[in-house]
């Protein structure tokens, strides 16, 4: 059997969660009369968790925050956000059957995302996933999480993969400069979070669809 996995990010890459964490995230803000967040803003919002999330959203509202009351927003956005899951939130078009043409080829799949674990994980069950992935990290894992390479490389060493046989695909500028950052190749989409169009982040390979994720396309990366 193959040795080849693939590192996947979660929010904007194999789940549209963007639905769920703005209901979340303006749930929030209307405890104390905040203006809700539009959906175009999303992208300058998510990829560093939820409380980034939320320290971005008062920013944007000229809202300042104590670390203390940072804290219980974050407690009120994991509640808020873990009871309604799944929610609207579903996995990519093409991406089951991306997954199922690859496992035939031996290929394995893992989880690297700055989202708390526990709610990454959560949200893998509630989508009936979770069997799919042989690992599963999130943003609260290690001392360190992505841009920082050493997340991903983390993920591969609990997958019992290989660096040199790995590749990341995610949305935003911390998935590939992890990518970068661990030494592997990467795949960026274009349908994700990105305040910034994926190819100006010069992943080493782009797919629109999962259509387009193919066996042929990984060998090609990794034997660059």
């Amino acid at each position: 059997m193959d040795d080849i996995l693939i590192v996947f990010d979660l929010d904007g890459t194999l789940i549209d969660t963007s639905h769920d964490l703005l209901d979340s995230l303006n749930f929030c803000l209307s405890t104390i009369d905040l203006e809700p967040v539009e959906y175009g803003q999303l992208s300058v919002l998510v990829g560093q968790g939820a409380k980034a999330m939320l320290t971005r959203a008062f920013d944007i509202r000229s809202k300042s925050v104590s670390d203390s009351e940072l804290n219980e927003f974050f407690e009120l956005f994991v509640s808020h956000y873990g009871k309604n899951m799944p929610g609207k939130s579903r996995a990519y078009d093409g991406l089951d059957e991306a997954l199922e043409r690859l496992q035939i080829d031996g290929v394995r799949f893992a989880i690297c995302t700055n989202k708390h674990e526990s709610l990454a994980r959560l949200l893998m069950e509630k989508l009936g996933m979770s069997d799919q992935f042989v690992a599963l990290t999130g943003g609260n894992s290690f001392s360190f999480r992505k841009p920082d390479g050493r997340h991903i490389l983390e993920t591969i060493k609990l997958a019992n993969g290989k660096p040199d046989r790995t590749i990341m695909i995610g949305d935003s500028i911390n998935d590939i400069a992890a990518a970068k950052d661990a030494g592997i190749p990467s795949i960026g989409v274009p349908f994700g979070f990105s305040d910034v169009p994926i190819a100006d982040l010069k992943p080493d390979g782009i797919i629109s669809h999962y259509d387009e994720l193919t066996y042929q396309l990984i060998i090609e990366l990794l034997n660059k």
